[in-house]
């Protein structure tokens, strides 16, 4: 059996907000495998989805570009490593530069992108401003009608794709995106593995509740409908009429959704979490 650490047992409590025995056990069941333990967790205790284990790494912006017939757009994520850096006008100038040339080219391989002159540019400004610079993601949306949406102080980023309709309609659907980030279009693309996943948590759960088998089924084929309503675009209130949802909207305008793209700054990256207290005291000990 894996020994587990304080460190496992924490990062398990943060993210599941449980309590520090159950969390232990947890571990221990499954043999110092978080993930393991988390949906082991949601099957035995009706617990939610756990939150991303400790805080982004990056800061930085995200940016738009459209083309002049509003058919096609990028999102782009350029990193910095403080906020105040992602502020600075050399910096956003350095975005901009990268942005423009994704929209000439139309390349989204951003080291294909940032080569040449702008990766001297890059190198000049670490040096000016003493921060790693990384320029991270590009993403592209076609359509008939491409709408675009930056929230947040450029730290969100949103493309929507349209058949049909117009650019105020897909901005109304991109800033929807922005606040809500659903997952999917619709419910026929949500993989298989996924709602399988899902179904077996929730079939763990309706379990312990001691129902007949049959009311059972009915619960779990409720909660993998509602399951997947929450994470499909289409199926989602709109955040500015929620009487109606995102795919009634567009189909009211004789539009479809056929794709989008959310860039948040930073998202999916790790930040180690720094125990300063543990730092010092290590300090202490080494003089």
């Amino acid at each position: 059996m894996a020994a587990i650490s304080a460190s496992m047992v924490k990062e398990l409590r943060d993210r599941t907000g449980l309590g520090m025995m159950e969390c232990k056990k947890a571990l221990q069941e499954a043999n110092g495998d978080i993930e393991l333990a988390i949906e082991e967790l949601r099957k035995n205790s009706g617990m939610k989805a756990a939150k991303k284990a400790g805080r982004t790494a990056a800061e930085g912006v995200v940016t738009v570009k459209s083309n002049a017939e509003g058919t096609q757009a990028y999102v782009i994520e350029i990193n910095s490593e403080t906020d105040f850096v992602a502020r600075d006008a050399g910096f956003l100038a350095y975005v901009d530069q990268v942005a423009e040339k994704v929209l000439a080219t139309g390349e989204t391989d951003m080291a294909a992108v940032v080569a040449g002159e702008l990766s001297e540019a890059r190198e000049a400004l670490v040096q000016k401003i003493g921060e790693n610079i990384t320029p991270r993601r590009i993403a592209v949306q076609s359509g008939d009608v491409v709408g675009t949406y930056v929230h947040s102080n450029n730290r969100i980023g949103v493309l929507v794709a349209l058949k049909g309709g117009d650019t105020e309609l897909a901005k109304q659907v991109a800033m929807h995106v922005a606040a809500v980030n659903p997952q999917y279009v619709s419910t026929n693309d949500v993989p298989a593995d996924v709602v399988e996943k899902e179904k077996e948590i929730f079939t763990a759960q309706a379990a312990e509740s001691g129902k007949p088998a049959e009311i059972i089924e009915k619960m779990i084929v409720g909660r993998i409908r509602k399951f997947l309503a929450e994470i499909s675009l289409v199926e989602q209130a709109f955040v500015m009429d929620p009487d109606t949802t995102v795919g009634n909207l567009v189909k009211k305008a004789g539009a479809e959704v056929i794709g989008f793209t959310r860039f948040e700054v930073g998202e999916g990256i790790e930040k180690e979490v720094v125990d300063f207290a543990a730092e010092v005291a290590a300090a202490a000990a080494g003089n």
